[in-house]
């Protein structure tokens, strides 16, 4: 015997009806929550019970189709989904487009051209409505051709040609904001160990630096550029520059470390000298890498990277139509543990 189209398929909005003894234009009324219908409160409440007993779901196919959009919306990144910390931004950005009624699809390019070229392809070939292109890193790049086809929201970066709407951390706020914690607590004689060079462009190397300037400065402190250090973001290189910091006849009694991996150098400079870590000499770091952070002893106070907030963010401005141009910079709060003290 040839099955019934309902046992084939699922149940379907007119079974949802009968269950419910309601016409089907009242259940499509409910279901697409349609503004202005003049649906009771007990009808609603018995289509849903329908719904939920039957097991019925919306043919979202059939749904896009008449609405002119998918409801699909596009997550391609370079590293973002296998970095811990900053799988974040996907969880952010599938919150806020979810809550829209939106699914998100994502690619993980692992950074390979080839890879990011067909998963962009694929996107579009589902029609999605817009893509959020999200970098592991804060950087000025170029995007690929393809992504002008819909609209398009850059993440944690930003376009070179400025083209392209973008959601990043507020770096120099951040660096201002450290800095002035440090000040807060009475220290004065405070260094700076960077990730990079100036020379590099990086927006966290050239903001999070000028950010911590400005702090010294507009404190009336005196800028001493000997405390200055430039490094490459990894704790080998943070632990030279921390010790010979920390060697001087007078050293800094606080050091902002300009990712978390350098304050790990720095602690450990502190420790083979014999100095402790906030009695001796405070220590601020910036991204709040919780796999360094929070394991530290004492826990690094650190300054976070906002990657939540700019995964709900970049989506809402995708949902808003994602047309022009223009930065979003993100607050980057403070996380404070156990590494900074009084002066």
């Amino acid at each position: 015997m040839t099955p019934r189209r309902s046992e084939r398929s699922g149940p379907t909005m007119h079974d949802v009806a009968r269950s419910a003894g309601v016409s089907q234009a009242t259940v499509s009324l409910v279901l697409n929550d349609v503004e202005g219908s003049r649906v009771s409160a007990e009808t609603r409440a018995r289509v849903l019970a329908a719904v939920a007993q039957l097991g019925y779901r919306v043919n979202s196919a059939a749904k896009s189709l008449r609405e002119g959009h998918s409801r699909l919306l596009g997550f391609i990144g370079d590293n973002v989904a296998s970095t811990p910390f900053a799988g974040e931004i996907i969880e952010g950005a599938q919150d806020r487009a979810w809550a829209d009624g939106h699914l998100m699809l994502i690619v993980n390019t692992g950074g390979d051209r080839d890879l990011e070229e067909r998963g962009i392809d694929s996107l579009l070939s589902r029609q999605v409505d817009g893509i959020v292109y999200a970098a592991m890193y804060h950087r000025r790049l170029k995007v690929p051709a393809a992504l002008r086809e819909v609209p398009t929201v850059v993440l944690n970066a930003e376009t070179e040609d400025g083209s392209l709407p973008a959601v990043v951390p507020d770096e120099y706020a951040g660096g201002r904001a450290a800095t002035r914690h440090l000040i807060d607590h009475g220290h004065e004689r405070i260094a700076f160990i960077n990730i990079n060079t100036l020379e590099s462009g990086l927006p966290a190397v050239v903001e999070r630096e000028r950010g911590f300037v400005d702090a010294i400065e507009d404190a009336g402190l005196k800028l001493d550029r000997t405390l200055v250090k430039r490094g490459d973001g990894d704790a080998e290189t943070a632990y030279r520059h921390a010790a010979r910091l920390l060697d001087r006849k007078r050293r800094p009694t606080a050091i902002f470390c300009a990712n978390d991996r350098t304050a790990w150098g720095a602690y450990q400079a502190a420790a083979d000298l014999g100095l402790r870590i906030p009695d001796d000499v405070s220590v601020i770091g910036f991204d709040n890498q919780t796999l360094i952070a929070a394991h530290l002893r004492p826990g690094l106070t650190t300054m976070a990277l906002p990657f939540a907030e700019m995964g709900r963010r970049g989506v809402a401005r995708l949902l808003a139509g994602g047309s022009g141009a223009g930065v979003d910079a993100v607050e980057c709060p403070l996380v404070e543990r156990g590494s900074v003290g009084d002066r």
